[in-house]
């Protein structure tokens, strides 16, 4: 496939991820986001454009001569159907070929997270398309938990005794990469992507404490109590609501599952989490300091 590749949240984890990835594999990148110059200094060898999903005006022009497209839902939005669906209209009549989607692990079921619609919408649209559908991210350490771990030394969570594959979030822009390089093996298909372990917050905790050098506790608690505790740290509501959800996932055992799709498609075994904390402590180094307070 020719032609650049439209990365859409490349200042995240996922997007970021594969705009690398891509930019390694020789490809041609387009990078999108509501300040396409913060993205200058991590991407200086893309195209910089400006895509906000709250101005439909910008698809357009954002999607330019791309013909493919890696797209990643902003935590932030919910209503996928002027959002990412009227985006995914758009890029058809511009003459995209090809979207990825970064959706999440089981929204094919999942009627209540927002991915699920828009996997509908690629579903019946007339644009190739591969659906990836990772587990929790190992980034979760620092961005979801990382308050928590650093002004608690705590993991502060709905999850029970629940365990998760974690996966990392540089392995997902690495699928991307072998995706769009030979989109037509993928098409119309849906990965489950997650790490080689499933491990349980009890273990994680342990595996961050031996690291810092310090004691981290696994707290649970129950959905409300996550939710207040959520406001209280500042998230929107909608997005609270959604990262309850998928936490409350884990005590049913669906995240626990271990996927061998993404070693297959990467040829090497995944990322493990114990790596990826390695290669981050210091991201939780900060001294502890009064944090969100959490009951339940």
């Amino acid at each position: 496939m020719s032609g650049p590749v439209l990365v859409i949240g490349a200042s995240g984890n996922v997007g970021g991820a594969a705009a690398e990835a891509l930019l390694a594999a020789g490809r041609v990148v387009r990078v999108a986001g509501t300040e396409p110059a913060r993205l200058a200094a991590r991407f200086p060898l893309a195209d910089r454009v400006r895509l906000d999903f709250g101005d439909p005006g910008s698809f357009r022009p954002a999607i330019g001569d791309a013909r493919a497209v890696v797209l990643v839902r902003p935590p932030a939005i919910s209503r996928m159907g002027p959002t990412l669906n009227a985006f995914v209209d758009v890029a058809v009549a511009a003459g995209v070929e090809h979207v990825v989607f970064v959706s999440v692990a089981g929204a094919e079921r999942n009627m209540l997270v927002p991915h699920h619609r828009v996997e509908t919408h690629l579903r019946t649209s007339r644009v190739g398309w591969t659906i990836l559908r990772p587990g929790f991210f190992a980034q979760n350490l620092a961005d979801a938990y990382g308050a928590d771990i650093r002004t608690l030394d705590a993991i502060v969570l709905p999850a029970a005794g629940g365990r998760a594959a974690f996966v990392d979030t540089r392995d997902i822009g690495q699928v991307c990469a072998v995706v769009l390089g030979a989109p037509a093996e993928h098409d119309h298909r849906g990965y489950h992507l997650t790490g080689g372990l499933a491990l349980d917050f009890d273990q994680v905790a342990a595996l961050l404490s031996a690291e810092l050098g310090r004691d981290i506790g696994y707290r649970p608690v129950g959905p409300l109590s996550y939710l207040r505790h959520l406001h209280r740290a500042g998230l929107p509501a909608v997005q609270g609501m959604v990262q309850t959800v998928l936490h409350l996932g884990l005590r049913t055992g669906g995240a626990e599952v271990v996927d061998p799709t993404l070693a297959r498609l990467l040829g090497r075994a995944p990322t493990t989490l114990e790596q990826y904390v390695h290669e981050h402590r210091e991201t939780w180094l900060t001294a502890r300091g009064p944090g969100v307070g959490t009951t339940g």
